[in-house]
């Protein structure tokens, strides 16, 4: 299997040489140049699998050529170690949970999968490897703690001054040894830039290896497919007729990446209806999806903040897979923005009927599933954080003060970084990354 750029201008290249530059020479992202497809005999028996096995068989269909059976077989286990079950809602409507992890966001899963695949690649006695990691929320913690303590690896996680809860970045800041946090005076695209810019900058690349723990890194990107498959078995157990034609799955969407993971496992085989893109008020993609011109915008703060992206990277490979037809694009998923105000009055309806918490970015995903849904249909809506890491939205909602977890899924609460703080620009990033080493 070997891996090209949506730029098309960059020769193609290995699995390794894909993770280890996160990004192509030519700025476009990495796609794997064949989506395998899954023989139809997997889907008899998906019903009793469980994540790992399902995962394992996945990642063989995609990787099998290229890293050894039973080394794969390893790091999806070890990938694997939380469980991620499927929480029925409403009669139709269930909730996959992806916060189990450590971490408790569905990140957990990419992050880990992708520090077993760099560990696999890194030679002893190389130059260590410098992970850039931009967040919006769960990216950063999810990263930080997949990669913590692992020889021959520093993490920098570059964060927007606002925007993120003080969960979200305690999780990566309590950590020290090799991660190291850098705060940016602006937003989330800044900090997505920057990593961009570092990239594709020369005279760094000469200095560093670098490489990329966003879902812009084809191998963070990949393993989000497994729960998708996950998430259908388990519905296959609690429906007694399984919809001929798939589910009717909505994705919370910041920077498209789980969205273009889901739309790879259809291809692949997986039985999915549509595709529900729920996003807040920073809806480009939305907007597109309705026929207007796709315009990146600065982005606005909203309660659901890792969804606050106004031009996503993964757009490219999305565009990329439908060959630019937007045509095919709207008829595989529809666009759903919302508004602060319906986000948490989703939050305070479902707790109040059913007595189940959902954090912004999952009642963001429900609200436009439930909007969507035409009747006999079954839906999946992603829950992708962990309530308690949005206490002030989740007690704005429902009065309830979720517990702290803070002290679960952090390293020491005692370290306290002198991070720096730097201006959007690549020269300043550089200053610090250098001065790091």
């Amino acid at each position: 299997m070997q891996f090209y750029s949506t730029n098309g201008q960059s020769p193609h290249a290995s699995l390794e040489e894909a993770v280890m530059t996160g990004l192509a020479p030519d700025g476009g992202l990495y796609m794997p140049e064949r989506i395998p497809v899954i023989p139809r005999a997997f889907f008899n028996n998906i019903g009793e699998m469980s994540v790992s096995d399902i995962a394992y068989i996945v990642a063989t269909t995609v990787l099998g050529d290229i890293i050894d059976a039973s080394e794969l077989k390893q790091i999806v286990f070890d990938t694997f170690s939380f469980e991620i079950p499927l929480h029925r809602i409403d009669s139709d409507i269930y909730a996959l949970e992806l916060f189990h992890g450590p971490t408790l966001a569905f990140k957990d899963v990419g992050a880990r999968f992708l520090a077993r695949i760099i560990s696999h690649f890194s030679h002893p006695g190389s130059k260590a490897v410098n992970v850039l990691v931009a967040t919006s929320g769960d990216s950063g913690g999810a990263v930080a703690a997949g990669f913590h303590k692992v020889p021959g690896v520093n993490v920098f996680v570059l964060y927007p001054e606002r925007g993120l809860t003080a969960v979200q970045r305690h999780q990566f800041t309590s950590l020290g040894d090799n991660v190291y946090p850098i705060e940016i005076m602006g937003t989330f695209d800044d900090c997505q830039r920057l990593v961009k810019e570092a990239f594709v900058d020369k005279l760094l690349r000469e200095e560093m290896h670098i490489t990329s723990a966003n879902s812009i890194n084809v191998c963070r990107l990949l393993p989000q497919m497994f729960y998708y498959y996950y998430g259908y078995s388990q519905l296959l157990r609690n429906e007694d007729v399984a919809p001929a034609d798939g589910a009717v799955i909505s994705v919370p969407c910041g920077n498209l990446g789980n969205l273009t993971a889901g739309l790879l496992a259809m291809r692949m085989g997986l039985p999915v209806k549509r595709f529900v893109v729920a996003n807040n008020i920073n809806d480009s993609f939305t907007r597109y999806l309705a026929g207007e011109d796709f315009e990146p915008k600065k982005p606005q703060r909203t309660v659901a903040c890792a969804m606050d992206v106004g031009n996503p990277s993964n757009f490219s490979r999305i565009l990329d897979l439908y060959n630019g037809d937007r045509d095919s694009i709207s008829r595989d998923m529809k666009g759903y923005a919302l508004s602060d105000e319906k986000i948490i009055s989703a939050m305070k309806d479902v707790y109040s009927r059913h007595g189940y918490l959902m954090d912004p970015h999952g009642a963001t995903a429900y609200e436009a599933l439930r909007e969507n849904l035409a009747p006999g249909e079954k839906g999946i809506f992603l829950a992708t954080a962990h309530p308690s890491k949005f206490p002030e939205a989740v007690r704005r909602a429902t009065g309830t003060a979720p517990q702290s977890i803070i002290a679960a899924t952090t390293g020491n609460p005692d370290i306290h970084h002198d991070t720096p703080r730097i201006t959007p620009s690549l020269l300043a990033l550089k200053k610090v990354l250098l001065s790091a080493l």
